[in-house]
């Protein structure tokens, strides 16, 4: 898989595309255009970065990656007028700052159109920073699962994994065939609506290698057994990208061969692109998937023959990307930062003294106008007691007693006689606190039930996920809940 290649000949696919497909430039050296130039590999001081991200302001956070320690992304301005995406990395990683250094420099010297390139670094003291280029029309996941106007074009569809293919075999052929973790949220779009490879995947998060912090189910099967990841993973992770593309959904390998196996592969296929693609076509990708997704590591293609399979399968190659996209061309500006109010800042910090404050302050007044339609029968002994358990659960959660406030809400609950999202809501917390997040998940999510458009069973939705390190669902229910309560704020 790791093909030599010269400065202006390399990989054979060069040569080989049509101009459409190359935008009528180099993949290397950012084509003839000086405009387009990529900029040399730069180290940053950490007070330029400061003053490009706005201090590292939390308005500046695009995504975070991590568990209990996240490394944050943050949009930042730099004085030359260039946007760039800046990850700062938890103190604890790279302790080793040659290491670091070293491993910035040698993933800077890359240069692709395919890649959103890594143009600088920072290493001062603790603060290990990355600088690449930003990309300003969202993620593949964004435009594949949770679009908005229309699904993904089937062409699109395949530029992406035609250009994904690309860039993996620039790198290997550059000496970079490692990439961590990839998935969707690792592909971008740029201002042209191309997709590129985010640079970010070629380092690893820090010296311990961890390289995957997506769900067990989508890792290769080596990775699992001995925690290294090799070309040969990321041909496997490439197969999950191709099940994406293919279903517009997140499908976990081994359910997608179990229905390719049992020739029920049109079930694995975006009901929304029927119609829209050949069988041939769809046959062909399923194959190639099938491959990539081999259990023995041998058996899966190296990316030079990813480029040459996906080569042959492109559709409607004189149409612009931004038209497939459905996005203008080049008036992209940089996504608008989550203005986020004390409660999303709370969940965004895991602070849970500060939602527990938030929370008391509120009360009940959210629950005014919920549905609680008692009958005659029911104002009795029971109901009663129904309302003592809240009241009794509502003192244990003022005094942070909070394993009693768990009891006296299940008993509320269990009553059947009222229902109340608040008591959900503060349940909810009270099993952060008590260190249950896959029940608080649960309660947040019984809330939204019973209030659809209620912020807070969002906000305590993205608690629980960010502390069970679902960092991109996290984000997801983070945006929505920012968005809720903009729209109540409103009205």
């Amino acid at each position: 898989m790791g093909a030599c290649c010269s400065k202006f000949s390399f990989c054979w696919w060069h040569s080989h595309l049509k101009p459409s497909l190359l935008d009528s430039s180099d993949l290397e050296n950012g084509g003839k255009n000086e405009k387009n130039a990529f900029p040399t590999f730069t180290e940053f001081s950490l007070d330029e970065l400061k003053m490009a991200t706005n201090d590292f302001s939390p308005e500046n956070i695009v995504s975070e990656h991590g568990e209990k320690a996240p490394n944050v992304v943050y949009k930042g301005f730099l004085e030359n007028g260039r946007w760039v995406a800046v990850k700062r990395f938890n103190r604890s990683a790279w302790p080793d700052s040659r290491q670091f250094l070293d491993e910035a420099r040698a993933v800077g010297n890359l240069r692709s159109e395919r890649l959103a390139n890594l143009i600088g670094c920072c290493c001062e003291g603790e603060e290990k920073l990355l600088v690449a280029e930003f990309m300003p029309d969202e993620t593949l996941a964004k435009h594949l699962f949770h679009w908005e106007n229309q699904p993904m074009k089937w062409a699109m569809r395949l530029r992406v994994a035609f250009y994904l293919a690309q860039a993996l075999d620039y790198c290997s052929c550059k000496g970079r065939a490692l990439y961590h973790d990839l998935n969707a949220y690792r592909i971008l779009f740029d201002q042209d609506g191309n997709p590129r490879l985010s640079c970010f995947g070629l380092m690893k998060n820090s010296r311990d290698g961890k390289s995957y912090s997506t769900n067990l189910a989508f890792t290769p099967p080596e990775y699992l057994k001995t925690g290294r990841v090799t070309a040969e993973s990321v041909v496997y992770s490439f197969g999950t990208m191709l099940l994406d593309l293919l279903s517009g959904k997140h499908i976990p390998p081994s359910h997608a061969l179990d229905l390719i196996r049992g020739k029920n592969f049109l079930m694995l296929m975006d009901s929304s692109m029927e119609g829209h693609f050949s069988n041939d076509d769809g046959t062909e990708l399923v194959r190639l998937a099938t491959r990539c997704l081999q259990y023995e590591a041998r058996e899966r293609p190296n990316a030079k023959s990813l480029v040459t399979s996906l080569m042959s399968l492109q559709k409607e190659t004189e149409v612009p990307s931004h038209v497939l996209l459905g996005i203008p061309l080049g008036t992209a500006t940089p996504p608008q930062p989550l203005l986020l109010t004390p409660m999303g800042e709370a969940c965004l910090r895991k602070d849970l003294t500060a939602l527990h404050e938030i929370l008391e302050k509120t009360g009940y007044k959210d629950d005014e106008g919920i549905a609680n339609e008692l009958s005659f029968q029911m104002w009795t002994n029971q109901m009663q007691e129904t309302l003592n358990s809240k009241k009794h659960g509502d003192a244990a959660f003022r005094a942070k007693d909070f394993i009693t406030a768990i009891d006296c809400y299940t008993q509320f609950i269990d009553g059947g006689t009222m229902v109340s999202p608040t008591v959900y809501a503060r349940r909810c917390l009270c099993y952060l606190m008590s260190d249950m997040p896959q029940e608080a998940l649960g309660d947040a999510m019984q809330a939204q039930v019973v209030f659809p458009d209620w912020p807070t069973a969002f906000y305590l939705q993205a608690a629980g996920l960010f502390i069970l390190g679902i960092e991109n669902d996290a984000q997801e229910a983070l945006k929505e809940a920012t968005k809720l309560e903009a729209k109540r704020s409103k009205n």
